[in-house]
């Protein structure tokens, strides 16, 4: 089965309260809770064609708000992003966030209660493992002899056996740390100090989450955030993995524990900033235990002087799937520059092997919201895709390239645009990871907590059939199997006439099985696409078409369908072709099989 995976994230999948005030409290603007994710929304997911739902931002991480009543304060404001507080600045490993719980003494016990729920309702749980990283205040007030750090030699900047990194050059110097200018909460006092790296003896600044070598990072650096060290030292590049760094046993302990919670399987955060063999040594160890499927959100780079430089360290490593961060960028530079090249060599250059482990996304919490605005100057990551009218074009390419995984973000199935300044997370054209915020568009499909979508305009019911059609459109055998075609180069205007312009096609198929799946995109500019398409002799063979071909449309703007378009004899298929009609910013799926 092919893994489609969902995003959902408990801060703000179920709060449907209104007020999305600007840094507001969570008794202002509310916050989504474990129970908020009951049977009628799970139910719903899995019509969907969900398989795997990851729940983000389940650890207790480094807040604002305060529960002192229960044990834990309020943290130093100048080490926490947000009222919130920061998904991936983790507090402690061993615990979730009192905010999603009802009771939130008995946090756990409801956290335990919806992995049960996803699983009676026949889908895996996925949580983050934040591995590169943790909060400046991490430590474990549930496992006091789990917490990180506790017999680091404090003297060095790098030592194998520490478990982090310590500025001891020139020895003496605190924490100094800058207030953000875009964030300006209300009666929040900032001081720019943190007592435990005060410098004091003991107590030397840490390097920073983001690589950082400085006691007084930037704004813009991860800097509520300290590095994790796994034996390797990011400064000189070299490494000692002998004997064995005592992180490797500390984050192995972490990954047992919430197996032992019923946990299926980690998203891991930044994970080409850890080296391929504390990879080896966790996924192997998590393995011997049960099943458990891990996903790497990696952005390698040949030169970068990290860990892992390539996605195919990270799949050799173990993991199940990897980020496709490339083809993500190459889309958005279809949309920015109007040329179908960069993303037609990133899909085509792939193996059948690296293809099945490759993670294909329009959205997650790190990107702008698919409506958001498409801005050419600046990075890939500043611009969106200017409407959700995008999706009818992009995703069936997206979710329907290869075998491996498809990643949809809570919201996005009713295009959720992303709009307001939050607080923290600004106006950005993201949904914020540091703030607590409501969903207003999707919310309207939670309906107070039915989750029966009864709020929807009809374009938002529309574009979450579309989806739903994509996603059942998935598991089809064609698209599970490796079988992969890249046709821009045989379907130009070039090669023949009366092949429509800017057109981007390829082909799915399970080899020798007598049919194959033409996934066609209409990239003209505010025109339908009309002419003809063929498939290439070579194609022909592997997909084992022979004799009289059916060809039926099975998925286009409206999603699944089931038109009778014809027949043709399979000479003809080369030749001749067969005729198509795509609308202005759309994808349409053909399935061509033999009668």
């Amino acid at each position: 089965m092919k893994p489609v995976i969902y995003q959902l994230v408990v801060r703000y999948f179920g709060n449907t309260n209104p007020a999305n005030q600007t840094n507001g409290s969570i008794e202002t603007n509310g916050c989504g809770k474990f129970a908020d994710i009951n049977e009628a929304a799970l139910a719903g997911l899995r019509e969907f064609g969900i398989t795997h739902i990851w729940l983000t931002g389940v650890f207790r991480q480094a807040t604002l708000t305060d529960y002192s009543k229960i044990g834990m304060p309020a943290d130093d404001p100048d080490i926490v992003k947000g009222i919130a507080g920061s998904f991936y600045a983790i507090r402690d490993y061993y615990d979730v966030s009192p905010d999603y719980a009802c009771v939130p003494s008995n946090r756990m016990q409801e956290f335990e209660d919806l992995v049960e729920r996803i699983h009676r309702a026949q889908m895996h749980v996925l949580i983050d493992f934040v591995s590169n990283h943790v909060s400046r205040a991490y430590a474990s007030s549930q496992e006091l002899d789990h917490s990180l750090g506790g017999s680091d030699d404090t003297s060095r900047f790098f030592s194998p056996a520490n478990e982090f990194f310590y500025l001891v050059d020139p020895p003496g110097q605190a924490l100094q740390l800058t207030k953000p200018e875009i964030w300006n909460p209300p009666g929040v006092v900032f001081d720019g100090q943190f007592a435990p790296e005060d410098g004091s003896p003991g107590h030397p600044p840490k390097a920073t989450g983001n690589n950082v070598i400085t006691a007084n990072p930037s704004p813009t650096d991860w800097y509520e955030t300290i590095k994790l060290n796994y034996g390797f030292d990011f400064a000189s590049g070299t490494s000692n993995y002998d004997p064995q760094p005592q992180l490797w046993s500390s984050m192995d302990e972490i990954i047992s524990f919430w197996q032992s919670k019923g946990v299926d399987g980690f998203r891991c955060d930044f994970a080409h900033y850890v080296p391929a063999e504390a990879w080896t040594y966790l996924i192997g160890r998590a393995r011997q235990r049960r099943g458990v499927y891990f996903i790497a959100e990696g952005y390698p780079w040949i030169g970068s002087g990290d860990p892992i430089e390539t996605l195919q360290e990270l799949c050799d490593a173990g993991f199940d799937a990897v980020y496709h961060y490339q083809s993500y960028n190459a889309l958005k530079n279809i949309y920015r520059f109007g040329s179908l090249d960069e993303y037609d060599h990133e899909m085509v250059s792939q193996s059948d092997s690296s293809r099945r482990h490759l993670v294909h996304y329009l959205e997650n919490h790190d990107e702008r919201r698919i409506p958001s605005p498409i801005v050419v100057t600046g990075s890939t990551g500043d611009s969106g895709f200017g409407s959700s009218d995008a999706t009818y074009q992009l995703a069936p390419l997206q979710f329907l390239y290869g075998s491996g995984a498809v990643l949809i973000f809570n919201g996005q199935e009713v295009g959720e645009p992303g709009e307001g300044v939050e607080g923290f997370g600004r106006d950005d054209g993201r949904t914020t990871i540091y703030d607590y915020w409501t969903m207003p568009e999707f919310a309207k499909w939670v309906n107070r907590h039915r989750y029966d979508g009864a709020e929807l305009r009809p374009a938002q019911i529309e574009l979450r059939n579309f989806y739903g059609a994509l996603l059942k459109l998935c598991q089809d055998a064609a698209i599970t199997g490796d079988g992969f075609w890249g046709l821009r180069y045989f379907n130009t205007e070039l090669r023949f006439g009366d092949c429509p312009s800017m057109l981007y096609s390829f082909a799915r198929f399970q080899p020798n099985s007598g049919r194959a799946l033409l996934i066609a995109a209409n990239f003209q500019i505010g025109n339908n696409a009309t002419g003809l398409v063929r498939f290439p002799g070579d194609l022909i063979h592997a997909a084992g078409l022979s004799g009289t071909l059916e060809i039926n449309l099975i998925l286009d703007r409206n999603g699944s369908t089931n038109q009778f378009l014809g027949s043709t004899e399979v000479d003809q298929l080369a030749a001749v072709g067969f005729p198509i009609f795509i609308a202005n910013q759309s994808a349409q799926v053909y399935s061509i099989s033999n009668r």
